[in-house]
């Protein structure tokens, strides 16, 4: 059973900037395209955007294009998401997730086949 690991998540104040990191505790990381999501308070989870596995393409949530960038680091079987001119809004629990059934394209939550536990990135002042 695959597992992902977030970390990187912490208190920012509006306008900072912070990098995600997610690992995997197998190889198989390097495999397959690799999604970021994220969940406010009491809204639904969404898709930020993904990676595919030769890290030749991405895809971003037309909010995100521009202050979010996802990339990837086969060697160390990591994937980043590094995120610019944080707002308020953009506190929620970040999640990655890797899918083995589906090409990185718009991620959708049922396409993605394992998850990691979240880290919580909060902006504020």
């Amino acid at each position: 059973q695959l597992q992902l690991v977030e970390s990187g998540g912490g208190l920012v104040q509006p306008g900072g900037s912070l990098r995600l990191s997610c690992t995997a505790s197998s190889a198989t990381l390097r495999s397959y395209p690799i999604a970021w999501f994220r969940q406010a308070p009491g809204k639904e989870r969404e898709g930020i955007g993904c990676i595919s596995s030769n890290d030749r393409f991405t895809y971003y949530h037309d909010s995100m294009k521009g202050r979010f960038t996802i990339s990837r680091d086969n060697a160390k079987n990591t994937v980043y998401l590094q995120m610019n001119s944080l707002k308020p809004e953009d506190t929620a629990v970040y999640y990655c997730a890797q899918t083995v059934q589906a090409m990185c394209a718009h991620p959708r939550i049922y396409e993605y086949d394992y998850w990691g536990q979240g880290t919580q990135v909060t902006v504020s002042s």
